[in-house]
């Protein structure tokens, strides 16, 4: 069946209705959306740590003005209060209304409150009190620097299973890695263990090596830095730019194979390069058919809940 599959319409296919994330304060990328991005394009709005969230609330509104879909993030450990989180959840949906957002605990290790997990932000019940059904999850190809691969394990079943209680709708979302083996690995494990919600799959857009090197320490990504080096590409030109293109032709091809694996799309880390990363998908999606074209939502692709 390998030989039947076309790579380049896989790989169109895979990227069509990607999603991608900006900063709040990250004007400029917020701009290259408008200018780059079609119209309900999913646009994820990460959260500074200690900045006023007033910068989210503007981004989210000005995303909405221009026809794209704004999904901010909500960092449990950056609130001080649930009080806070209400009030934030006002705003956004007052000046954007927004309909989504992704749900994370957060890496600061002095949290404002008492609130330190995605789990305590959907157990207040202020997401469905502020008309939000659809949230997504955070989740780790690579495991993640600080907690066990079983505490993770146990705390996405436990996310998953108070999001239904709840009657939120969920996908996941995966952090950025450079293995498509570990990223396809992972995602049967989570069909194994019986976890069917959708995936989103997280890749680092187009960028130098040494930025992706950067972030990806940051972001504690660590084991599939090795297959990042030893790429012949990496190896040729460490300042040269590095696209994700080997990786989601590899998940492509397995997503046409495999379609129990329930591969939605990809999630661009941009890192500050929205407009690079936006116009590298572009030029690989087929719009030939329906220029405009964004795919129906997961959620009425995939009634079956998680």
């Amino acid at each position: 069946m390998a030989d039947t599959i076309n790579s380049d319409a896989a790989l169109s296919r895979l990227l069509t209705g990607y999603s991608a994330e900006v900063t709040s304060p990250d004007r400029k990328a917020i701009d290259a959306a408008a200018d780059v991005m079609p119209e309900g394009a999913r646009v994820y709005i990460a959260a500074l740590p200690n900045k006023p969230v007033d910068g989210q609330v503007e981004a989210a509104s000005r995303l909405r003005g221009i026809g794209l879909e704004p999904v901010p993030h909500l960092v449990a450990r950056s609130f001080a209060s649930p009080e806070d989180l209400d009030r934030l959840l006002g705003q956004l949906v007052e000046g954007a209304a927004i309909e989504r957002a992704l749900v994370l605990g957060g890496d600061r290790d002095d949290p404002a409150g008492n609130m330190t997990s995605a789990l305590d932000i959907i157990r207040t019940g202020l997401l469905e009190d502020h008309g939000i059904r659809r949230i997504s999850i955070g989740c780790y190809p690579e495991g993640h620097p600080r907690i066990s691969d079983e505490e993770l394990r146990r705390a996405l079943h436990e996310k998953l299973e108070a999001a239904d209680k709840a009657g939120l709708e969920t996908i996941l979302v995966s952090q950025f890695c450079f293995d498509p083996n570990a990223i396809l690995n992972f995602v049967r494990d989570l069909r194994a263990d019986g976890i069917n919600t959708p995936i989103r799959i997280g890749v680092a857009g187009p960028a130098k090596a040494a930025t992706l090197i950067k972030y990806a320490m940051i972001c504690g990504v660590g084991p599939s830095l090795r297959a990042l080096k030893e790429r012949q590409s990496l190896a040729r030109n460490l300042l040269g730019a590095v696209t994700p293109e080997d990786i989601l032709r590899d998940v492509a091809v397995a997503r046409e194979r495999e379609p129990e694996l329930r591969i939605w799309g990809i999630h661009f880390f941009t890192f500050a390069a929205l407009r690079k990363s936006i116009e590298w998908a572009e030029e690989r999606i087929d719009r030939s058919k329906d220029p405009d074209a964004v795919p129906d939502d997961v959620f009425a692709e995939n009634s079956e809940k998680p």
